[in-house]
């Protein structure tokens, strides 16, 4: 078998119906009234990681404590949200139905984004939170909800005029200069592009600018965890990242994207499938040093697979982003 055709196959087992259903319907086009992809989303909720981590939900609709909905890190209400809407699940689950109303009543600020605040009636939204909540809700299923609409306008206010977002820092106020500030790009690449105002369309294309004028990883000395391909990716960034949500919003020609592309072939193995190389926080990150100092205050790692081995979830992604490149077709 070629590692075209083992890669895509591996990802079609029965053991996690996410990702059956994902590489069914992304990579091999499947339309929703397949029976096998039917039947696949109607597994999600049995069985898997879905599974398991709805398992673990409390009956009010959180994950953890109450209290809090961002802490602890990354086991926690927003983080099993953000995982939850990469594996296929909607809205029509009641209990993802459950959690979300919960997260937008506690996270929505009064500007229009998103903020990790445990009580709500946050005046200031946060670039990170407000990129992923938008993201994941769209994914749910509720792109029509007014936070979320809210959101999107929110990134076109808050952008930098060099064309990046700035975590704390927004509009004039903002450099902009971060390529670890790619949430809201990763959240208009799900969004309906008719839904996409004049000044959206221009701040997606002002923002893919700043990304392309960097390679997608040109800022100050090489930074290692950059080059490594970890799931969850939380509010982190890699070149995958980087690759998935440029190719998904339609960059898929230009020679400036090269350097990533040409990182994302080789790794990929012999067998088609690719590693997850580290879990985040990553070991050579600010915050992964910050964890072995302060191990008793440590942001506590989740993973639905094992680091150093093959991985599902970033051979999705992986081919994916090739079969957007024109690179990878179904055999």
């Amino acid at each position: 078998m070629s590692p075209k055709a083992s890669g895509a196959s591996w990802l079609l087992g029965d053991d996690q119906p996410s990702v059956r259903y994902l590489a069914l319907t992304e990579l091999l086009g499947r339309p929703q009234s397949d029976s096998e992809v039917a039947a696949a989303k109607a597994s999600i909720p049995d069985l898997g990681w879905a599974s398991e981590i709805l398992g673990r939900q409390k009956q009010e609709g959180y994950w953890e404590g109450g209290r809090s909905l961002y802490w602890p890190k990354y086991t926690s209400t927003n983080w099993m949200l953000l995982v939850l809407s990469d594996l296929g699940l909607t809205k029509a689950d009641p209990r993802v139905d459950r959690a979300c109303r919960l997260w937008v009543d506690r996270f929505a600020a009064e500007d229009g984004g998103f903020v990790g605040s445990s009580k709500g009636g946050a005046k200031h939204g946060h670039l990170c939170t407000t990129g992923n909540a938008a993201r994941a809700l769209v994914r749910f299923g509720y792109v029509d909800h007014p936070k979320v609409k809210s959101a999107f306008e929110w990134f076109v206010k808050s952008q930098a005029r060099l064309g990046g977002w700035s975590c704390f820092n927004y509009g004039e106020a903002a450099r902009g200069r971060n390529l670890d500030s790619w949430e809201p790009l990763s959240a208009f690449a799900v969004y309906p592009r008719q839904k996409w105002t004049r000044g959206m369309k221009g701040a997606v294309e002002k923002g893919a600018e700043f990304f392309l004028q960097r390679e997608l990883h040109i800022q100050g000395d090489r930074y290692e965890p950059w080059h490594r391909f970890h799931y969850p990716v939380h509010y982190y960034y890699d070149l995958l990242v980087g690759l998935e949500f440029m190719t998904a919003l339609g960059y898929t020609d230009d020679r400036r994207m090269g350097y990533a592309i040409s990182l994302l072939k080789k790794k990929r193995r012999p067998d088609g499938r690719w590693l997850l190389d580290a879990v985040h926080p990553d070991p050579d990150s600010p915050q992964g040093v910050w964890n072995r100092s302060h191990p008793k205050q440590a942001a506590v790692p989740f993973a639905l697979e094992e680091p150093g081995k093959p991985s599902k979830m970033v051979t999705l992604r992986a081919l994916t982003v090739l079969k957007r490149l024109g690179e990878w077709a179904p055999a």
